[in-house]
């Protein structure tokens, strides 16, 4: 398990030694010249503001979300958990679309914060809501009996308890945003991740953008070390699930007509406003044509792909998560946290690295799909990694021993006691995956061999060219195809998968 593990971490760092490989070739000064100019300055801070505002919005929504449907009496609570889910099923660089067919108000900081938060928040509600299902009801009964308020209950006793999956929901957030590329580039918002591509795609100057690409991984691990040190080195696992009976719901009262209206707003922004524009666009758009010869293809493309990387990161993230969790040992812990690195990168930087070993080392690799699967690997193995690690802190390391002392071997310990308790998180680590490689954009233009296409790809060719409604049956079928995954994600947080 260790040598896999670090095996796994290996590869992951394959784009890190890419870029500081790539950047050698430019000297010291001419490197500190470039990186002091206005224009990266001005990069950092809209890079850095657009972390604090969407990270920040989509704990808020993802938290603010999870406790009204887990904690509260707010009617159809089943219902509303299935519609705050459903923003998973849209795409960012979807939603973007839709946002700025529908107004180009929203190109602007406020805009793409709103609509990047809208996008990823469900990132955040999904593990809070599994967070608040887990947390033993008898700690906020205990709590109220001693006097504090419904507000200190929350503050004191929920929030510390479940601080763990909101901040890996968190954190998953500020990767994606770190790496967004589609959807800022459709709002006008000008990142770093947006001048690495005008770098490659215009410039075709590969040492500057490998720079900012650097840029990126410094940013990346300064988030890992916050939320490691925002988690601290607690052990959350216990025996036995707590007491059996649901938690007493906090009566709205006089409030909970406003607060449905309130909820049904957020929802017609997240869910309603994209899904009415995509139906427009569909219907009206001047440029509107059903081509089945490219959108079947493209579709089976999209749905093989992302169920084949979504099974091999859920398998590449066992033993990372297992090292991690189970030896808590500085080596595991830094190859977990190094698994986490790449996933700043933009999509094209992992690519090219890739490229240059194939080509370097491995030609017959190169052009294959294989190596697609790779870097969709590389990319979104953080997700499979914060599902299955969410599980598996929960799975008591006694059990294990107990298996052990009763004659089974270590693998047989975990085939028939461990995995089984596991499966929940390996599902959802798998639907997290592939809705992130249904929806990958530059890594597949790159990688994808000739006369490979997929919806994303398809999509984008469309919407680039301001062709939104030839455009629309790529994004409403990316949203139809993504809905099995978000339904079973919904279910998978609630308890419900069987």
């Amino acid at each position: 398990m260790p040598a896999l593990a670090g095996a796994i971490a290996a590869a992951c760092l394959l784009p890190v030694a890419y870029v500081l490989w790539s950047t050698a070739s430019l000297g010291p000064a001419e490197a500190y010249d470039f990186l002091v100019r206005p224009r990266i300055g001005e990069l950092l801070w809209n890079t850095g503001r657009l972390l604090v505002g969407g990270v920040g919005l989509s704990v808020v929504f993802g938290v603010s979300g999870a406790w009204l449907v887990e904690r509260t009496s707010l009617p159809l609570a089943g219902w509303w958990h299935g519609a705050l889910c459903a923003p998973l099923a849209i795409p960012a660089f979807v939603n973007g679309y839709a946002w700025v067919a529908t107004t180009h108000a929203v190109q602007s900081y406020l805009g793409a914060v709103l609509v990047v938060s809208l996008s990823y928040y469900p990132l955040v509600y999904l593990p809070a809501v599994a967070a608040l299902r887990r947390l033993d009801p008898s700690l906020e009964e205990v709590a109220a009996s001693l006097g504090k308020r419904p507000r200190e209950v929350f503050l004191r006793v929920v929030l510390p308890t479940v601080a763990p999956a909101v901040l890996g929901g968190a954190l998953l957030v500020g990767l994606h945003l770190l790496a967004e590329y589609g959807a800022l580039q459709l709002l006008n918002y000008p990142t770093l991740t947006t001048a690495i591509l005008q770098q490659y795609g215009a410039a075709f100057n590969g040492p500057a953008a490998t720079l900012l690409a650097g840029v990126l991984l410094v940013a990346c691990l300064g988030l890992l070390a916050l939320e490691m040190l925002a988690r601290g080195p607690a052990r959350r696992a216990r025996v036995g699930s707590g007491t059996a009976r649901p938690a007493t719901r906090l009566r709205l009262g006089r409030v909970t007509v406003p607060v449905v209206v309130a909820l049904a707003a957020f929802v017609a922004l997240a869910v309603g406003l994209p899904a009415a524009s995509l139906v427009r666009w569909l219907v009206r758009g001047a440029s509107a044509e059903l081509d089945l010869a490219s959108l079947l293809p493209a579709a089976g493309t999209s749905v093989a792909l992302a169920a084949v990387a979504g099974v091999v990161a859920t398998a590449a993230a066992l033993p990372v998560v297992w090292e991690a969790v189970r030896r808590r040992n500085r080596w595991s812990l830094g190859v977990e946290r190094i698994a986490y690195v790449t996933s700043a990168l933009p999509g094209v930087v992992v690519a090219l690295a890739l490229v240059t070993v194939a080509i370097g080392w491995l030609p017959w690799l190169y052009q294959t799909l294989p190596l697609l699967v790779v870097a969709y690997v590389i990319l979104f193995l953080p997700r499979a990694l914060v599902a299955v690690r969410a599980v598996l802190e929960l799975v008591p390391p006694r059990l294990e021993e107990v298996a052990l002392s009763l004659g089974l071997s270590r693998a047989g310990a975990m085939r028939r006691v461990t995995l089984p308790l596991l499966l929940p998180g390996l599902a959802t680590a798998t639907a997290m995956v592939a809705l992130a490689v249904s929806t990958e954009l530059t890594a597949t233009l790159l990688l994808a061999p000739i006369g490979t296409t997929t919806l994303a790809t398809e999509f984008w060719s469309e919407a680039s060219s301001v062709a939104y409604g030839a455009a629309a049956p790529y994004a409403l079928a990316l949203v139809l195809l993504a809905m099995p995954a978000t339904i079973l994600l919904g279910r998978s947080s609630r308890g419900e998968a069987r």
